[in-house]
């Protein structure tokens, strides 16, 4: 029987914005983080944020697995067809600090293919949202890749350009920098966002966890774009990820190949 990604869609989009409004009750209100081992911050809002995320799923869903930062793998029913994968703060940086451009998202692994995303950012009340075959929305508006062809006029955004020395990548991001017209730090999932809705170009991170970016291969795919590792596999496992345009991508790789 196929899958009904349109209803799995849907109840991804509405998780997703409740998870958001909770945050907001946090959000530029003096709140100080947590350190955890890896030094990255953590607030009750994270926490929160996650529970209901989990929640939610464990109600509608109850033998899918689940994957988050905050609690990681659940005991239950791990290897399951259906996996969501959550960060219900993706850019605690920028939320500890006031700035708008965090992120709740969630992602829905089907037998080992992410088939739906959605990716919100309660501060600035927008959302990003696709399913294999569904199309991809961007509140409430069908969501298209830019249709600039070459590299000397691309939009490059970026999270923090220390990481790019820090895990052996400043060469490639030195060509992509030199190759293209501007590079703006519009870091996290807010950069392919930006990818998505055709108002940059490429999105680069050199290292990423799964949950950093589960839900942006449907969501990209859809917007007529690519997700996925710097040589070209569109996966949410490759610890690095690159999101661009279809017409773009054989420039970027070839950069980074170089």
């Amino acid at each position: 029987m196929k899958e009904n990604l349109r209803a799995l869609l849907d109840f991804a989009m509405e998780t997703a914005y409740l998870a958001g409004r909770l945050t907001l009750g946090y959000y530029q209100a003096g709140l100080q983080p947590d350190f955890k081992a890896d030094d990255s911050p953590v607030t009750i809002a994270d926490k929160k944020a996650e529970e209901l995320i989990r929640a939610r799923i464990e109600k509608n869903f109850p033998r899918h697995e689940i994957l988050g930062e905050e609690f990681g793998h659940g005991e239950k029913f791990q290897h399951a067809s259906h996996r969501w994968v959550i960060d219900p703060i993706d850019g605690t940086k920028s939320f500890t600090r006031g700035v708008p451009l965090y992120s709740v998202l969630i992602g829905l692994e089907i037998e080992n293919t992410v088939e739906v995303g959605v990716a919100y950012f309660p501060a600035l009340d927008e959302m990003i949202a696709g399913a294999m075959g569904e199309g991809c929305w961007w509140n409430g508006r069908r969501a298209r890749v830019s249709d600039v062809s070459d590299l000397s006029r691309a939009y490059v955004a970026f999270s923090d350009p220390r990481l790019f020395d820090n895990h052996n990548r400043r060469a490639e991001w030195e060509r992509i920098k030199n190759a293209t017209y501007f590079r703006g730090g519009w870091g996290d999932a807010y950069g392919y966002l930006l990818i998505a809705t055709g108002r940059a170009e490429v999105m680069l991170d050199p290292i990423m966890d799964a949950w950093d970016c589960g839900p942006f291969p449907p969501i990209l795919s859809e917007a007529g774009g690519y997700f996925g590792d710097w040589k070209g596999n569109r996966t949410i496992w490759g610890n690095e990820a690159l999101g661009t345009t279809n017409v773009l991508l054989p420039q970027v790789l070839r950069l980074i190949e170089e």
